[in-house]
Parts: C-alpha cells; sequence; structure tokens
C-alpha cells in the first residue's frame, strides 16, 4: 500500500513538473509564454506600497432649506441642507516612491477617490442646485502619474501623467488639512492638471519646480480657448526651507494660454466684465495665479504650535469673440485675490485645536460663480467679498484613528439666497453657520 502511494505522488510530482516548453509550441507561442513571464505585477513587490483612508462624518447647516443651504465660498459637500450624514471619501493610493540614491530610477504613483468629495471634485458648481447631488458613488481619478530621476547634478525628478496642483495650503484629502471643511481659498484654486512637471533640489534649503501641462481642472488641453486652439500652461514653483527644517515658504505660479478651466463657477458663467450674470461667451483670454503660502513651528513651543499663512492673486484678461451668439468685442478682465491664517496647538499626544480665517475677494462674481443661488437675477456682480472663521478640534483616541469636530461661520457678499428652493429673494449677507464631526481611519 505504501509502495503504491510513493509511486502515485512521484507521477504526481513527475507531471507538476512539466511546463508548456515541454509540449513543444509553436515559436510565436513560445515568445507569447517568455514576454508573460518577463511582465507582470506582484502583489507583494518589494517598494509597492497601498495606503488610503475611510473618511466620513456628520454636517449641520444653519441655513435653513433648498437654496438657503448653497453657501457662497464654501466646497459643495460642506453646504448639505441641514443635517446630513456624508462619507466624504474612500481613497486608495498604490505607489512606487523613488528612493533617496541619486541614480536613474522610475516609479509611479496611483490615486482613486470615491465619495462625496470625488463628485464635487468632477464639479465643483454640482452643489448649486441642492442637497440632491451629494453622490457618494462618483468616482475621481485624482492622480496617475510615472516618476522618473535623471542623475543630473543633485537628481533631476519627473512626473509625467496626471497630478495634483503645486498651489494651495489646503489638499484634497480632508484628513490632511487642518481642517475638516475646505476653505475659501481651496475652493477657487486649481485642483489637477495632465502633463509633464519636474523637480529639483539645489540644496537642503532651496528646491523648485517648472512643469508644461494642459489647463488646469481638465485631462484635455485648455478647454475653453475658442477656435479649439491648442492651449497649455506654465507651472513655476520655488521653495524655501528654514535651517533647522521648522520653517519654508513656498511660492508657486501658474500661466495659462487660455480661459482656465474653473470648476467652482458654472459654464454659463465668464469672466465679463458686464452687468449680467450669467453670459455664454467664446473667450480669448490668458490666466495668471500666484499663491504664496508658508508654515512655522517655533522651537520655543516644543513641536506643539503650527502656524501658517496662504495668500492668493489671480487675473483673466482678453477678449470675447461673441456673446450668446452675437460677435462682441467685449472685454474679459476679472481679479481675484484672498488670504488666510492658520493655527494649531497639539495639547497632548491625543488632542488638538486648529483654527483657520479667510478672505476671498474680486471685482466680479467669476471666481464665485453661482452657487450662493438658484436665481441669477439676484447673483452679485461686482466687488464680492467673502469672510469665514473655522475651530476644529482634533481626537487621535486609537491609532491610525482620527476623530474631528468644528465650527464654521461664513459672511459676506451674498452668503445665500434669503428665499427657499428656487423662489426669488433677495441674497443675505450672513452670517451662515455650521457644526460637523468627521470620523477617519487611515491605512
Amino acid at each position: 500500500m505504501i509502495k503504491n502511494i510513493t509511486a502515485l505522488l512521484g507521477v504526481l510530482a513527475a507531471v507538476a513538473s512539466l511546463s508548456l516548453a515541454d509540449s513543444a509550441p509553436e515559436a510565436s507561442a513560445q515568445d507569447t509564454k517568455k514576454m508573460v513571464q518577463n511582465n507582470f505585477v506582484e502583489t507583494a513587490q518589494k517598494g509597492v506600497k497601498l495606503s488610503g483612508y475611510i473618511d466620513s462624518g456628520y454636517s449641520y447647516n444653519f441655513t435653513g432649506s433648498g437654496s438657503q443651504s448653497q453657501v457662497n465660498g464654501r466646497f459643495g459637500s460642506d453646504t448639505a441642507q441641514r443635517g446630513d450624514f456624508n462619507l466624504y471619501a474612500a481613497k486608495i493610493a498604490i505607489e512606487k516612491a523613488l528612493t533617496s540614491e541619486n541614480k536613474a530610477q522610475a516609479g509611479f504613483r496611483t490615486d482613486i477617490m470615491l465619495g462625496e468629495d470625488a463628485s464635487y471634485f468632477l464639479n465643483r458648481t454640482a452643489g448649486a442646485t441642492g442637497n440632491t447631488d451629494n453622490n457618494s458613488n462618483s468616482l475621481f481619478l485624482e492622480q496617475a502619474y510615472v516618476e522618473i530621476r535623471a542623475p543630473v547634478g543633485n537628481g533631476w525628478d519627473f512626473k509625467v501623467g496626471k497630478f495634483v496642483s503645486i498651489l494651495g495650503y489646503e489638499v484634497m484629502e480632508r484628513p490632511a488639512n487642518m481642517n475638516t471643511t475646505f476653505g475659501l481659498l481651496f475652493n477657487v484654486m486649481p485642483l489637477y492638471y495632465t502633463g509633464v512637471l519636474s523637480s529639483y533640489k539645489f540644496d537642503d534649503y532651496l528646491d523648485g519646480k517648472l512643469g508644461v501641462v494642459n489647463g488646469s481642472n481638465s485631462d484635455n488641453n485648455t478647454t475653453t480657448n475658442p477656435n479649439g486652439s491648442d492651449g497649455v500652461a506654465l507651472l513655476a514653483a520655488l521653495n524655501v526651507t528654514a535651517p533647522g527644517g521648522n520653517a519654508n515658504w513656498s511660492n508657486n505660479f501658474q500661466y495659462s494660454t487660455g480661459n482656465d478651466n474653473n470648476t467652482s463657477v458654472s459654464t454659463t458663467d465668464t469672466s465679463l466684465n458686464t452687468s449680467t450674470a450669467t453670459t455664454t461667451a467664446n473667450v480669448s483670454a490668458y490666466t495668471l495665479i500666484y499663491n504664496t503660502w508658508g508654515n512655522w513651528a517655533p522651537k520655543f513651543a516644543n513641536d506643539k504650535l503650527l502656524l501658517a499663512f496662504n495668500a492668493l492673486l489671480g487675473n483673466t484678461s482678453g477678449t470675447a469673440g461673441n456673446i450668446d451668439g452675437t460677435p462682441s468685442s467685449a472685454n474679459v478682465s476679472s481679479t481675484w485675490y484672498g488670504a488666510g491664517a492658520y493655527a494649531k496647538y497639539q495639547f497632548n499626544d491625543w488632542f488638538s485645536l486648529c483654527s483657520r480665517g479667510e478672505y476671498l475677494g474680486s471685482n466680479n462674481s467669476t471666481a464665485f460663480g453661482n452657487q450662493g443661488s438658484n436665481n441669477t437675477a439676484v447673483d452679485h456682480v461686482t466687488g464680492n467679498n467673502l469672510w469665514e472663521y473655522t475651530l476644529t478640534a482634533g481626537f487621535n483616541v486609537i491609532d491610525n484613528l482620527l476623530i474631528r469636530a468644528e465650527y464654521r461661520m461664513d459672511w459676506g457678499s451674498n452668503i445665500y439666497n434669503t428665499a427657499s428652493g428656487n423662489q426669488n429673494g433677495s441674497q443675505s449677507g450672513g452670517p451662515a453657520y455650521y457644526a460637523g464631526a468627521e470620523v477617519v481611519y487611515s491605512f
């Protein structure tokens, strides 16, 4: 009996040792087999990391229902009518980062986000029509790029593909920001680009970036250019780090050869400095944006205190070839500007308190859109000014688990419509109040 079992195991081992090559396939099949064997993704491959988070919470706006809930300047998923449970995001990132070695090497990164934030990253003006736009099933490809290092000087790095904006202090990942809600300045910043971005670190104190991309917030070229012209955007950044690494100052520039895509503004709004709030136009213009931000962790506070600032200046100038189908030579002129201040104090290992105050202004409604109202007749056209103040308490009670509670107040030009639903009404200057809680698990 034992001999028979031994013989059977020997036969099975011999069969298992056979390869496809033993069946003498044709040459083309042999070549295919070699190609498949040499090109595959190994889940346990060294250097490839999987990370992400689940971010959910509850928000309550005290501004009423219908169009009253659409607070001008706020991100879409932060304007839910009255009380609302939110699945802000479920994010997964896969990355093979470059090592610190100055040698020829390559890596990649892909970030995928699902949830209500993903819905509004695709179209930030969706919040203009009401709470029913909240959709946790939306899929947003935040980044997907190849990273290459050329061993030139200290190492010259390149990103090729889709990557997040170089402008702004806040990022698209809520848990990485000081506050739960997105700020006024974040909502008018470019979100992402498709193109090429190079970066070079001159020394421990100075590094810079240069890039050529499509217009911001677009996978295609600058889509608002007339006559199908091939618009691009040029990027530049210069970052200064203080000795000791406890402070840095970042200066970021974007120049677009066309009327750049701002997804916080309805496609029916333009940069026309005219008396009409909503106009469709064939606009030929350029866009220039300058953003500067910095942070400082005073050494006397023993890493408990973090102070930061963020400032923005943008301008779009040019002409409109036609307005609502009628030939025109109307001037396009829009300027927007703003500043914010941030502070965080870490009282102990599990409790922190963050504060944010911001101002955003513009000479017309271009940077603001009509998110504060469903009635375009009452939209503010000139002299927009918005303010907000936010206070956020953070609790790190368990490893990888963050719980935050937040209070926010917004006020300024035409914060929301005083009528309910789609009824006509006058605009209110606020204040508009918000309270919310957030639970984040990261991995």
